[in-house]
This record gives C-alpha cells, structure tokens and sequence, in this order.
C-alpha cells in the first residue's frame, strides 16, 4: 500500500498511532523501543506535526483503529479531491478529551487546535461530556463496532485458551491503562469483573506504565504498541486487547497471535465506535461529507477489511446525543 503522502496533490497529516502501518510493524525492531515515539510521527513532507489549525478537515479519533485510517483517508479523498489536506490524530480518545478539547492541549511542544472537526471515540460518555460542558455538539453516530481479544506470544507458548486463564498464577499480563485507555477503563476491567477476576489481575490498582501486581500485571501507557513488543521480548505472555489489533499484529508479521474471547466477555455487544461534529469546527462543509463517507460501503469495508465489525444500517444516522442517564444498543 503507497503512502498517501506520496499521491500527487494529496498532503494528508496523520498524527498517531496510523504511524504503525509504515514504521517497526515486524518482531525484529529494536528490544530496547517499544516504538512509542511513532505515535507523534507524521506523513507531513517537513517531517513536523502538521498544522491541525488549517488543514482542510481536523479528526481527533480514537488510537485503536490506527491501521485504517491511511486506506480511509486515501479514498475518501479520492472520491473528494478538492480535500487537500486531513489532519488525523489517533491517540487514547480520554487523552483528546481532557488534554486537547476541554483545555488547551500540546503534542511535541507544538499546540494543537481545541476545535477539531470530528472527535470519536469508543465511549459515548465522551461526546457527553463535550456537550455538558461545552454545549459544542449534538448528534452522533456509530460507524464500526470492535471486540476484545487476547495476544499472546506466537505458537501460543502457555497454552493460553481463554480469558479465564487470566486467573493463572504462572502467567505476566500486559494490560492498558485504566486512567486513559477506554479499551480496559470501559470494557477490559467490565470483562474481568464478569469474570470475578478483577481484583486478582490488577490488585485493585489504578495507574499508567506500573506494575498494579508487582511482576505480574502491567498497565501500558500505549497498549497497542507496548503489549506486542512486551510478548515478543518475553517481558508479558498475555494481553487484552482489540481483535483488531491482532490482526493488524498478524499481517506486519509481528511474533504474537490471538486467542479469542467468547461472548458475551469480548463485550461485542458494547463496542462501538461513535463520531460527532464539534460546532466550532473550522470545515463544517467537509465534516458533513465525510461523515457521509463513512456511512457508504465503501468506508464500511475498509473497516471490515482491518477486522473491525460492520456498522448497520441504523447506526450511521445521526442522533442525538442522549442524557447521562440515557445509554444506547452497544456502547
């Protein structure tokens, strides 16, 4: 797959963890580099963070689906090419929240603009909490669901066969981080909770790049990137993340492979991803279109393409979104 910064008018700005589909995607990248620091590089030319003040379209999204954004951007600007320039960011959507849209926010010493276009991310709460303090968004969507999986170290060493193995004293767990990564604070911690296992993996700890149970479970800072590259070092033997990321792992030909979770523990049913237009957005015109994009097929089966669980019908129409109180089918 060229790189969009290579298409002939096309300057795309991808800040995050997208970084991954070009760069340290196999086992032999340093021991010593997690390869956290990818997740602030750029497709820009200058090799700089890339103005999110005025590219044509600003999306602030959820880390996990770093692996697709490339191939989306590519062809929603194919089908809109008068859109020259996307600025996408794909970090920890709690980190967007706090750190970028409710205050002033910096990445590598550069400021970043507190009125992106779009802010999705896997947690409904999110967007509601931009609306109650705000009053800067209304509707939104839910464009791809996801599920949890486990990684573990490729050939399946432990002989890991489900999330119960997670009880398993022999075993070093690599988890994200309770305090920034939806993917454990909603879903993981429920999942082990369900399980009666929460207290025994994380000790009732809540912390970033720790240890909550000394020698035995980790919490990330970055578990996309920190959770392969610990497997594949024999620092962890097992990880909750999304089947997705197990799939992106698989085909960069990383040394890990996936074990799944049955349902209702890989909290399929509450996965989704859900996407609303900030009102003082810069590029209202083009946000509209793109939202557009993401509800026709052919956004839906990149997504798919990367793993991800389609969208329905029902789910790519704008609602609006609801009271505290209120909760929605599968988020």
């Amino acid at each position: 797959m060229k790189s969009i910064s290579n298409r002939r008018c096309l300057k795309v700005i991808m800040l995050g963890a997208i970084a991954a589909v070009t760069i340290n995607t196999n086992a032999n990248a340093k021991k010593d580099d997690a390869g956290q620091g990818h997740d602030y590089r750029t497709f820009h030319s200058d090799g700089k963070i890339g103005d999110s003040y005025t590219a044509d379209l600003v999306m602030y999204l959820a880390g996990n689906q770093f692996m697709a954004m490339q191939e989306v951007i590519g062809d929603f600007q194919k089908k809109n090419p008068d859109i020259k320039t996307v600025y996408v960011e794909t970090i920890p959507p709690g980190q967007i929240l706090k750190g970028q849209i409710l205050k002033q926010g910096m990445i590598n010493g550069q400021k970043t603009a507190q009125n992106p276009d779009f802010f999705a991310s896997v947690n409904l709460g999110h967007l509601k909490k931009i609306k109650k303090k705000q009053n800067n968004m209304d509707n939104y969507m839910i464009y791809t669901h996801n599920k949890l999986e486990l990684m573990v170290a490729k050939g399946n060493p432990k002989n890991i066969k489900g999330p119960k193995d997670l009880a398993r004293d022999d075993l070093v767990q690599s988890h994200p981080n309770p305090l920034t990564e939806g993917i454990f604070k909603f879903y993981g911690a429920q999942m082990l909770k369900d399980l009666n296992l929460y207290d025994k993996v994380t000790g009732g700890k809540e912390c970033k790049s720790c240890w909550a149970v000394d020698g035995k479970t980790w919490f990330t800072s970055r578990h996309h990137r920190e959770t392969p590259h610990r497997i594949e070092n024999g620092k962890a033997d097992v990880g909750i993340v999304w089947a997705t990321e197990v799939k992106h792992a698989k085909a960069t030909n990383r040394n890990v492979e996936g074990v799944s979770i049955p349902a209702p523990y890989n909290m399929g049913h509450n996965v989704g991803y859900a996407i609303g237009l900030l009102k003082n957005g810069r590029n209202q015109k083009n946000a509209k279109r793109y939202l557009d994009y993401l509800a026709k097929d052919s956004a839906q089966d990149i997504y798919t393409n990367y793993g991800f669980v389609k969208a329905s019908a029902d789910d790519v129409k704008l609602k609006p979104i609801p009271e505290s109180k209120q909760c929605i089918a599968r988020l």
